[in-house]
C-alpha cells in the first residue's frame, strides 16, 4: 500500500514539475509606453514570442520557467514563471543607441559590446561637430581608417572625390542606407591620382542632417553581403525622430577670403495616422565658392616644355608670366552647388507587420576648370583663329591674345529609394525589399575648341547651289573644324543604375541559437552616353574628349545570390558565427564564399574576438566596358592623349587583353576591446586581408619603336601617345593595426570632459608576387603596374592617422579640439627619376568647435578647421646612392636648372602643382577653413 502512495505521489509531483500554463503580459519602457517586438524566451528552450503593437504577449510555458525579455538598446531581464499567470516588465535604456549596431550580422542585432566583429558607431552629432562640408570629409576626420581628398586635376572628379577604408579603394567598401545596398556612381576615376581605377557609391551626396548613425564594419563581410565588401561595410542608419525637427543655416570661408559657402538644412517629422507610423524628411541646400590654390610657374620649365628656347620663346613665357606668376592656373576645390532631399518612414500595417520606405534624390552642379593653356603652349602661329575666339592684352600676339582656360562643368543626378515589409510569421521575422538606384553625370565643356582639321571634299554638299562650300552646309563626318568650331561641347556622360530585390529571414531559436537566412536578385546597367561629333571627333574639344558612338552604348547584367547564417551562444561567454553565401552573375559565373567569427567575454570588461573568411568582388561594369580618349599630363610633354581600352573590344582582342575575372580574397581579423566601470573603453583590431587577382587600371603603355607591332600600329591610327587597359594584374597583401580608446565623464569643474583616441597603423601594404603582364607588354619592356602605380596602390594614403580628440560641456557651452595625425604618404611620379621618390612629411591638423546653447531652442556653433593653418609638405627622398648624388647635385643644366630643380617641374607641371604635386596629397590644401552654424529646434 506504501509503494502505490509513494507512487502516486512521484507522479503528481512530475505533473506539477511540467504542467504548461499560459503567462501573458505587457512590456514597456521606463515611461510606461509599449514596446513593439521584444523578444520573449522560455529560457533554455525555443519556445518564444515577440509583443504586438502595444506591448502584449503570451505565452504557454512549464510551470517553473524562466521567461528572458530581450529588446534592442534595452538591458535585458528575466523573470521567473513561479505560478504567475501575469508578469509585467519595465525594460530601461540600456545600451547607448550609438553602441548598438545592425550591420555585421543576418541573424539579430548586437551591441558593440557583443558584436564579434569591428564596428565605429558615430553618431549624427560626431558628424555634425566637424564642421565639415559633406559627409564623407566628415568621416576623414572621425575614423582613422577612413581616407578621402580631393583630387589635383578638377574634371569629372570634381563630382566625386575617392574614398576607402584601410587603404583598399572605393570599389571594396559596400555602402548600406538602412541595412540595403546604396547604387554605385556612374564615375570612374582614371586619372593618376589615388582612386585610380575605381569606383564607388557618392556618399557625399547623403545630407549629414538625415543620418542617426553610421555604422562602419572594417572587417570583409562579403559572406553576409555580397560583392565589393572585401574591405568594410558602411551602413547608414537614418533619422526616424517626430520630435526632434530642426533647421540649421550655415556659412563659412577659409581663411583666404575664397571657398565661400552658406547652406541650409531643414530635418524633421510627423506621425502618421494615430501612432500608426513616421515620416521623417531632409531637406539640405548648399552652395559652395571655388578656393584657388595654385602654385608660382616656373618660366625655365615652361621654355623648355613649350617653345624652341629662342628669345622671342623667351620673351613671350617671361612677358606672360610676369603679368600671370600662376600662369592663370585653376586648382583647388571647385564651386558646388546641390540639392537634397530625403525621406525615411515606417507604417503599421497589423500587430507585427510593418512597412518601410525610404528615398532621396540629389542635384549637385560642379564647375571646374583645366589647365590654363598659355599663349606659348596653344599659339596663334599654330591656331591663328585663337585671336579672334579668345582675345585679351597680350601685347606680344595678334588680337592681345592671351591663352583660355576650358571649363568643365559637370551635372550629377544620385536616387536611391527602397521600400519593404517587416513581419513576423510563426516567429519567423521576415523582411522583404525591393531596392532601386541610378547615378547620372552629365559634363559641359566650355571656352574651348576643336583643333584638328578633320574634312572629307567629296562628300561635301552645296546645299545652297551657289557654288560655294559654307561650313555650316558640311554634312556629318565632313566638318571642318579649327576656325570653323564651335566653343561650348556636349561631351556626353555616364550612367548607372541598379534594382535589388532582397528577402532575409531570421528567427531566434532558442536563447542560445539564432538563424538567418535569404536571398537577393540584383540587375545593373552602365550607359555611356554619346558625345555630339564636334567634342570627339577629330580628337575632341581640347581638355576634355567626348564619348564616341563606338564607345557609347548601354550594357547590363544580372546576379542572384543566397546565405545562410547561424549564431551560437556556446556559453554566456562565447560566441561561435557561421555565414555561407553562393552568387551566380550572368558575366561571369558562380563564387562561393564564407565566413567565421567569435567572441569571447575573457571577464566582465574584456571580449575577444577574431574572424576569418573569404570574399570576392565582381568587376564592376564601368570597368569592363568604359573605353575613351583620355587628356592626361604626361612628364616634360604637357597634355598628351591617351586611350583607354575596355576588355571587351576588338583592339583588346587584337592585343591579346584577357577579359576581366572576379577578384578573390582571404581576411582574418583577431581583436580584443574593454569596457570598464570608469568610463574607461577600448578595442584593438589586428587585419590581414589578401586579394588574388585584384583589377586595376593599368600605367600607360607607349609604342614599342616597332611599326609593325600591334601596339604601334593601334596607336598611330587613333593619333594617341599611349593606352592603358584593365586587367586582373596582381595579388596584394594589406595588413595593419586599428585602435579605439575613450574615457567619458571626466568631472572637470562644472562640466564633464570626454576623451577619444583612435588611430589605424598600416604594417604591410603591398604586392604579393610578380606582376601579371600580356605578352605584348612584358616583350616592350613595359609593365601595366609600374612604379608610378604601385605607389598610388599601396603609399599615397597615409601609413599611419590618428585623432586624439576632447569634448567638454559646461553649462550652455561644448568646446571639442580634435587633433587629426596624418602619417607619411610615397609617391612616384610618372617620368620621374627612378632613383627618387616623393614624401608628404606627416602633419597634425587640429579642429576646434564652440558650441552655445543660446536658449533651449536654439544653438550657434563655430569651427575653425585646420585652425593652425597646417598645409601638405613633400620633398624629394632618395632610393640609393644615385638619388642621393640627384638631390645633392647644385650644378645648372640646359634649362637653366639644377638637376632635382628639373625633377620637381616635371612632377608638378612646371610648379602649378607644386604644393601636392600632380598625384596626390594626404589631406586637403585649403588651410584654415571658417565655419558658423545656427541650429533652431522646433
Amino acid at each position: 500500500m506504501r509503494q502505490i502512495t509513494l507512487i502516486i505521489s512521484m507522479f503528481f509531483c512530475s505533473a506539477f514539475l511540467f504542467a504548461q500554463q499560459d503567462v501573458s503580459g505587457k512590456v514597456t519602457d521606463s515611461e510606461g509606453l509599449p514596446i513593439l517586438g521584444v523578444n520573449v524566451i522560455e529560457k533554455g528552450t525555443t519556445n518564444g514570442t515577440a509583443t504586438d503593437f502595444d506591448g502584449k504577449y503570451s505565452l504557454s510555458v512549464e510551470a517553473g520557467a524562466t521567461l528572458v525579455f530581450s529588446y534592442l538598446g534595452f538591458t535585458t531581464v528575466e523573470e521567473v514563471v513561479n505560478g504567475r499567470s501575469t508578469i509585467n516588465v519595465k525594460l530601461s535604456e540600456g545600451e547607448e543607441l550609438d553602441q548598438i549596431v545592425l550591420v555585421g550580422s543576418r541573424t539579430a542585432p548586437r551591441s558593440n559590446a557583443d558584436t564579434p566583429l569591428p564596428v565605429d558607431v558615430l553618431s549624427s552629432k560626431e558628424l555634425v561637430s566637424t564642421g565639415q562640408p559633406t559627409f564623407d570629409k566628415a568621416l576623414q576626420y572621425r575614423i582613422p581608417s577612413f581616407n578621402t581628398v580631393q583630387t589635383p586635376v578638377n574634371d569629372a572628379t570634381s563630382l566625386l572625390d575617392p574614398y576607402e577604408i584601410r587603404n583598399m579603394g572605393p570599389s571594396r567598401t559596400l555602402i548600406l542606407i538602412n541595412g540595403k545596398r546604396k547604387n554605385l556612381s556612374a564615375l570612374l576615376y582614371t586619372q593618376t591620382s589615388p582612386g585610380r581605377g575605381e569606383t564607388g557609391a557618392d556618399i557625399s551626396a547623403i545630407p549629414t542632417d538625415a543620418i542617426e548613425r553610421v555604422e562602419i564594419l572594417r572587417d570583409g563581410a562579403s559572406a553576409q553581403y555580397g560583392s565589393d565588401a572585401i574591405a568594410g561595410v558602411m551602413n547608414i542608419i537614418l533619422k526616424d525622430d517626430i520630435n526632434k525637427g530642426s533647421a540649421t543655416l550655415r556659412t563659412g570661408m577659409t581663411s583666404e577670403g575664397d571657398g565661400e559657402m552658406i547652406g541650409l538644412a531643414v530635418n524633421n517629422g510627423t506621425a502618421i495616422g494615430e501612432d500608426k507610423g513616421f515620416i521623417n524628411y531632409t531637406i539640405d541646400f548648399s552652395k559652395v565658392n571655388l578656393a584657388n590654390r595654385p602654385g608660382t610657374v616656373n618660366a625655365e620649365g615652361e621654355i623648355a616644355d613649350f617653345t624652341g628656347g629662342t628669345a622671342a620663346d623667351v620673351a613671350a613665357v617671361n612677358e606672360f608670366l610676369g603679368r600671370n606668376p600662376d600662369a592663370n592656373n585653376i586648382n583647388g576645390s571647385p564651386e558646388t552647388t546641390s540639392s537634397k532631399f530625403l525621406i525615411n518612414g515606417e507604417y503599421d500595417l497589423s500587430n507585427n507587420t510593418q512597412m518601410y520606405f525610404n528615398a532621396a534624390y540629389v542635384y549637385k552642379k560642379v564647375n571646374s576648370f583645366a589647365n590654363y593653356r598659355t599663349p606659348y603652349w596653344r599659339t596663334v602661329s599654330d591656331f591663328p583663329y585663337l585671336a579672334d575666339f579668345f582675345p585679351g592684352e597680350n601685347p606680344l600676339n595678334a588680337g592681345g591674345y592671351d591663352g583660355y582656360v576650358p571649363t568643365f562643368e559637370g551635372l550629377l543626378n544620385d536616387y536611391n529609394g527602397t521600400v519593404g515589409i517587416k513581419t513576423v510569421i510563426n516567429d519567423w521575422n521576415v523582411d522583404l525589399s525591393y531596392t532601386t538606384g541610378g547615378n547620372t553625370q552629365t559634363y559641359r565643356v566650355n571656352q574651348s575648341h576643336n583643333r584638328n582639321e578633320v574634312f572629307s571634299p567629296s562628300t561635301w554638299v552645296d546645299a545652297n547651289s551657289n557654288g560655294i562650300v559654307d561650313a555650316g552646309e558640311l554634312t556629318e563626318g565632313s566638318q571642318l573644324y579649327r576656325e570653323n568650331s564651335q566653343q561650348s561641347f556636349d561631351p556626353g556622360g555616364t550612367r548607372f543604375t541598379h534594382n535589388v530585390g532582397n528577402i532575409d529571414i531570421s528567427r531566434v531559436l532558442s536563447d542560445k541559437v539564432s538563424i538567418g537566412f535569404g536571398a537577393e536578385f540584383r540587375n545593373e546597367t552602365f550607359e555611356v552616353i554619346e558625345g555630339e561629333l564636334a567634342s570627339y571627333d577629330g580628337g575632341g574639344a581640347d581638355s576634355f574628349a567626348g564619348n564616341a558612338p563606338q564607345n557609347s552604348g548601354k550594357f547590363d547584367r544580372f546576379n542572384i545570390g543566397g546565405y545562410f547564417s547561424i549564431d551560437y551562444d556556446v556559453s554566456d561567454a562565447f560566441l561561435l558565427s557561421g555565414t555561407v553565401r553562393t552568387e551566380n552573375y550572368s558575366d561571369f559565373g558562380n563564387t562561393f564564399v564564407y565566413k567565421i567569427s567569435s567572441r569571447l567575454k575573457l571577464n566582465d570588461n574584456l571580449t575577444a574576438r577574431a574572424s576569418v573568411s573569404s570574399g570576392f568582388r565582381a568587376p564592376t561594369l564601368h570597368q569592363i566596358y568604359t573605353q575613351k580618349a583620355q587628356y592626361s599630363f604626361i612628364p616634360g610633354q604637357g597634355i598628351q592623349v591617351g586611350g583607354l581600352i575596355n576588355n571587351v573590344s576588338t583592339q583588346a582582342k587584337l592585343l591579346g587583353i584577357p577579359e576581366l575575372d572576379a577578384e578573390t580574397s582571404n581576411n582574418f581579423t583577431i581583436g580584443i576591446g574593454g569596457k570598464f566601470d570608469n568610463g574607461i573603453a577600448f578595442t584593438v583590431d589586428y587585419y590581414n586581408i589578401a586579394v588574388k587577382d585584384r583589377i586595376v587600371l593599368g600605367s600607360e603603355i607607349g609604342a614599342s619603336g616597332d611599326p609593325t607591332n600591334p601596339l604601334d600600329i593601334l596607336l598611330a591610327q587613333n593619333n594617341l601617345s599611349d593606352v592603358s587597359f584593365f586587367s586582373n594584374a596582381i595579388d596584394t597583401r594589406t595588413s595593419g593595426i586599428d585602435v579605439v580608446l575613450s574615457k567619458r565623464n571626466i568631472a572637470l569643474g562644472n562640466g564633464d570632459l570626454d576623451l577619444n583616441l583612435s588611430g589605424n597603423y598600416t604594417i604591410q601594404n603591398e604586392r604579393d608576387g610578380a606582376v601579371k603582364d600580356i605578352p605584348l607588354v612584358a616583350n616592350s619592356g613595359q609593365s601595366v603596374v609600374n612604379a608610378t602605380q604601385e605607389a598610388l596602390f599601396f603609399t599615397s594614403r597615409p601609413q599611419t592617422k590618428w585623432i586624439l580628440g576632447a569634448n567638454y560641456d559646461i553649462n550652455k557651452w561644448g568646446f571639442s579640439l580634435n587633433n587629426t595625425y596624418f602619417g607619411k604618404t610615397t609617391f612616384k611620379q610618372q617620368g620621374m627619376s627612378t632613383d627618387l621618390r616623393t614624401e608628404f612629411t606627416p602633419k597634425i591638423v587640429t579642429d576646434l568647435a564652440i558650441n552655445y546653447n543660446a536658449t533651449e531652442k536654439l544653438t550657434i556653433s563655430l569651427n575653425i578647421n585646420n585652425l593652425l593653418n597646417v598645409l601638405p609638405e613633400w620633398g624629394f627622398k632618395a632610393e640609393n646612392a644615385a638619388g642621393q648624388a640627384l638631390i645633392d647635385d647644385t650644378s645648372i643644366t640646359a634649362t637653366g636648372l639644377t638637376p632635382i630643380q628639373n625633377q620637381s617641374n616635371l612632377i608638378t607641371f612646371n610648379q602649378r602643382y607644386s604644393q601636392m604635386t600632380y598625384d596626390g596629397y594626404h589631406f586637403s590644401q585649403l588651410g584654415t577653413m571658417l565655419n558658423l552654424s545656427l541650429n533652431y529646434r522646433f
